[in-house]
């Protein structure tokens, strides 16, 4: 009943049913201060296509806010996704994350390599050698200016996005509807997600097949070569730019899904 009524829905926008290519298995991971619901319109084009769609949100954020404590952090996230993974018993992901779930995401494929098939990272921190976390290090030129916002968060280890960001940062006002949203869900994130120094065994992404996908329509705080690093101009990597804003996946959500299945397949 639910996947006709996302074809049903499909067949309206004009999207078609997956009947010529494999089905595919995605995880779409959300980055800061964000849910898995930031990737519901994504999620429902690509069930309508035929996939497999698991949008799982992180300990703490989004509908887990609950859950929130002073002790979760980087592997907690990673764990949380190695679960999905695991638990639902899944084979050949098709990996996306946002943002700073950059990090998360190349956990996950450090521990579970064999069962990934491709990772996205959708406008999202590459780690490598000296950026292993997306706090910045002791001697970095903004680590005085990082160091100062822990005055202000909530209980000592809750970052609030408002207290250094706006909502330009992730869309601008051509977009009312889904900055309605924003303002509605999104809520605070733990620092120690940011904070913690990943360490890894066994290359994380490096033996995948690898795509930077570049929101280049966001205007306010673009995201700098920092975020990307290694990816672009990387013959080793398939590196896309779209002209969309940094959630791009709330406002072409087609495009986007679009562009996970052709870098698939």
């Amino acid at each position: 009943m639910e996947l006709a009524a996302f074809t049903g829905v499909a067949k309206w926008f004009g999207y078609q049913k997956n009947d010529g290519h494999k089905k595919l298995t995605f995880v779409l991971v959300p980055g800061t201060w964000h849910g898995g619901w930031v990737w519901k319109k994504v999620r429902n084009i690509l069930r309508a296509q035929g996939h497999d769609v698991y949008t799982p949100t992180p300990t703490g954020v989004g509908e887990r806010e609950h859950l929130l404590t002073e002790d979760v952090d980087l592997y907690t996230h990673i764990k949380d996704i190695v679960n999905v993974i695991r638990f639902e018993e899944l084979n050949d992901v098709v990996l996306v994350g946002h943002s700073f779930s950059g990090l998360t995401i190349t956990g996950v494929a450090d521990r579970l390599q064999d069962k990934i098939k491709h990772i996205i990272f959708f406008d999202a921190l590459v780690p490598r050698e000296g950026t292993m976390k997306a706090w910045p290090n002791l001697g970095a030129p903004n680590y005085e200016e990082y160091e100062a916002r822990k005055a202000k968060f909530i209980d000592g280890y809750k970052m609030d996005m408002f207290e250094d960001y706006s909502l330009d940062m992730l869309l601008s006002d051509d977009y009312p509807e889904g900055r309605d949203q924003l303002n509605r869900l999104i809520t605070y994130h733990p620092y120690k997600q940011w904070s913690t120094e990943l360490t890894l065994k066994n290359g994380g992404y490096d033996l995948l097949p690898k795509t930077y996908i570049r929101c280049a329509g966001q205007k306010y705080k673009a995201s700098s070569h920092w975020m990307p690093g290694p990816a672009k101009n990387n013959p080793e990597w398939n590196w896309i730019e779209l002209e969309i804003p940094r959630n791009g996946m709330m406002t072409h959500p087609k495009l986007v899904a679009e562009h996970f299945i052709k870098t698939v397949i």
